[in-house]
């Protein structure tokens, strides 16, 4: 007997598909949404997957994101797929693309680095891609970064 996970459809808002396994409260907490929030969510969690063997969706009723949460996102889940919603149907499916630079979306970890000065300093990253890890280097301090989660503004 094959047993499958049915998750009901939205109306409209917005899917984020492929998310890393064990990622998706981060998902939840870029996008701003925690405890009291009154967004209709949907939320799965190690979920089988073909493709990444185990992987988690969130879907969020009447909410559409922005380039800034999609740049955080691509940060922790970079094989993450969008999928925006309208009257139940995909109106725009896309990846989410890492991009090659960022401000003001990590944090430097070196206490020494002048964006964790008293100076008003954006911090700034080089982002990588390599063996499905994303690492981001400090443009200040040089100071690299392989698990980028903990250090998402």
């Amino acid at each position: 007997m094959k047993r499958e996970l049915v998750i009901s459809k939205i109306e409209r808002g917005t899917v984020i598909d492929h998310i890393n396994a064990g990622k998706a409260l981060l998902v939840l907490r870029i996008l701003g949404i925690g405890v009291g929030s009154k967004d209709t969510v949907t939320l799965a969690m190690n979920v089988p997957s073909k493709k990444m063997g185990k992987k988690d969706i969130v879907k969020v009723a009447n909410k559409f994101i922005g380039e800034e949460e999609l740049n955080k996102i691509a940060l922790i889940a970079p094989k993450a797929t969008i999928n925006l919603i309208e009257s139940y149907e995909v109106k725009r499916k896309f990846k989410v693309k890492l991009p090659d630079f960022i401000e003001g979306i990590l944090r430097c970890p070196n206490r020494n680095c002048i964006t964790n000065s008293r100076e008003p300093v954006t911090p700034k990253f080089y982002i990588k891609l390599k063996d499905d890890v994303v690492t981001a280097k400090c443009y200040y301090c040089n100071k690299v970064i392989r698990n980028v989660d903990e250090f998402v503004i």
